[in-house]
């Protein structure tokens, strides 16, 4: 099962089956591989579904069926299962599959790697007008690669993502220090690949991993200067950044876009206007996935999704805030390593985060990944040290809809500043 379920993740994110030389083959690589580790996953006997985001994704993956059916498309419910299903299968198997630290900093390994790869193409494609693949540069000289990778900002988007990773693995050190070389190495090609996107939402996560790791590390006033100053530093590279206000065009596209999404949230509270719909009611994407979850599912469909997010932030937070009994040695450095690991994690969904405030990427793949690795790290974290609580969701119902509230009215706030300085 855990080779498999890496497998698929690293076909996921390098792609060979969607290189423009291989267009005429049609293998299904991914679907192959995806239910030959869900074949393995079933039939095996060790099955975790005790943390709560096996329930919220689930149930989510209903009300997005439900969301169709209830705005007249009976038919959708089977479209959404067959599209969405894949995505929360992954996330099961993936997050049963990590079932020791050694497999976490595996896969966290393979993302990096890949990611790196990634890297390199654009490199070369920055260099040559062309990468191996066979894909050019986009008009605006921006890098892409193939499949989900096309648009610079879902590259930025990994790239932010294996970042943190890259700077863990780093720390581990090894090899005679060979191996705190090579993984430094990774990780500045990757804000290389990140400068070469010129992603806006991924220079400005650069800047909040870096506000977000002060901030753990030295406190908020350190995080805020010198936050500052990082932001102040990108603003001044010769990037799209420095043309970001809310009446440049693509901006005010953007703000326009999140308007219509609360619109079609007031028009249908409850369910939305049902998931893959959001287009057929504007002519731009929602540029937001907050508010494409929103306005796509409505509250209910919008208090699980950010519930889901919101339980895997707080078991990071929770292993960075708790104070276990450590009898010895051994004890001190696993508990270090622990918190290491969710330190890491924690700056990669933050990262995501940053990246997913302007880009519809609600039901991408590569967040789902990410929660999977989150939700194992708290798993083997709590089989070691059993004084780390456990989340019960049935207590947290109304805490849920008290944030999801919260968090909408919040985003309304904002969209209507942005609209009145346009």
């Amino acid at each position: 099962m855990f080779f498999l379920i890496v497998l698929y993740l690293m076909l996921v994110l390098l792609r060979p089956q969607e290189y423009p030389a291989f267009e005429g083959v049609q293998l299904p690589l991914l679907p192959v591989t995806l239910v030959l580790a869900l074949l393995a996953w079933l039939i095996s006997y060790k099955k975790s579904l005790g943390e709560p985001q096996y329930r919220l994704l689930g149930a989510f993956l209903v009300v997005m069926m439900m969301s169709v059916v209830v705005n007249g498309w009976v038919g959708g419910a089977l479209s959404e299962l067959l599209r969405f299903g894949p995505v929360v299968a992954a996330f099961f198997i993936l997050a049963n599959a990590i079932d020791s630290r050694q497999r976490l900093v595996f896969v966290m390994g393979a993302m990096v790697l890949c990611a790196t790869v990634l890297a390199l193409h654009g490199i070369e494609q920055k260099q040559t007008g062309i990468g191996w693949t066979g894909v050019p540069l986009i008009q605006d000289g921006r890098i892409q690669y193939v499949g989900i990778f096309n648009d610079p900002n879902d590259l930025g988007m990994l790239f932010v993502l294996a970042l943190p990773m890259a700077m863990y693995l780093s720390s581990r050190g090894g090899g005679f220090g060979l191996l705190r070389i090579f993984w430094l190495s990774t990780g500045l090609l990757l804000l290389y690949g990140i400068y070469l996107t010129n992603s806006r939402g991924a220079l400005l996560a650069v800047a909040a991993l870096l506000g977000v790791w002060l901030w753990r590390r030295y406190g908020t006033i350190v995080a805020a200067v010198f936050g500052s100053m990082g932001l102040a530093a990108l603003l001044l590279l010769p990037s799209r950044l420095a043309d970001l206000s809310p009446d440049e065009e693509s901006a005010s596209g953007r703000v326009d876009a999140w308007y219509e999404g609360f619109q079609m949230f007031i028009s249908h509270p409850l369910f939305g206007v049902g998931a893959d719909n959001f287009t057929d009611y504007n002519h731009l994407t929602a540029h937001n996935s907050l508010i494409l979850v929103l306005a796509e599912t409505g509250f209910i469909g919008f208090t699980l999704w950010l519930g889901f997010i919101g339980y895997s932030f707080r078991m990071m937070f929770t292993v960075l805030r708790h104070k276990p009994e450590l009898p010895d040695a051994a004890a001190v450095a696993a508990w270090k390593t622990e918190r290491a690991v969710a330190m890491t994690l924690l700056l990669s969904l933050s990262g995501w985060l940053v990246t997913a405030f302007f880009l519809s990427r609600s039901y991408a793949l590569v967040l789902y990944l990410l929660t999977a690795l989150m939700v194992a790290a708290y798993a083997n974290a709590r089989r070691q040290f059993p004084s780390l609580p456990g989340f019960e969701i049935g207590r947290d119902w109304v805490r849920l809809g008290m944030v999801a509230a919260m968090t909408v009215a919040g985003l309304y706030v904002v969209v209507k500043v942005l609209l009145a300085l346009q």
